[in-house]
């Protein structure tokens, strides 16, 4: 009787290791899966804002890019930095396009704060 006993708790053994390595396998998969990314999650290094934006925006002025007059906005909008494209530098102040735009540009950006960007819209001849 002892025999049998020993002979079955050999043949459990290895199915419960089985299973035991598998809910642990299962466990670090499925962990690993509830991760998220944040930010710019490394892969371009963050474009730098200003403490305060420069005073000829705060004043309405417009950037001139493309033989156009590009005039800001009162509103911001959130992107990524690995989302913008820098196309051009004015009056000091780096100007970006959203990645999937084209030509012609809808929206002009600069840096207004932690993924916050300011926008300029092309004004026509008035």
């Amino acid at each position: 009787m002892e025999n049998a006993k020993s002979q079955s708790n050999t043949q459990r053994n290895p199915l419960i290791t089985i299973l035991g390595l598998l809910s642990v396998v299962c466990g670090l998969w499925s962990a690993g899966g509830c991760q998220s990314v944040q930010g710019n999650a490394g892969l371009i290094s963050p474009i730098p804002s200003r403490s305060l934006e420069a005073s000829w925006i705060r004043d309405g002025e417009p950037i001139e890019f493309e033989n156009g007059r590009w005039y800001p906005a009162d509103g911001t909008e959130n992107f990524l930095d690995s989302e913008m494209l820098f196309v051009a530098e004015y009056r000091g102040v780096a100007v970006f396009v959203d990645k999937v735009d084209v030509r012609p540009y809808d929206r002009l950006y600069t840096k207004f704060d932690r993924n916050k960007f300011r926008f300029f819209e092309k004004r026509t001849a008035e």
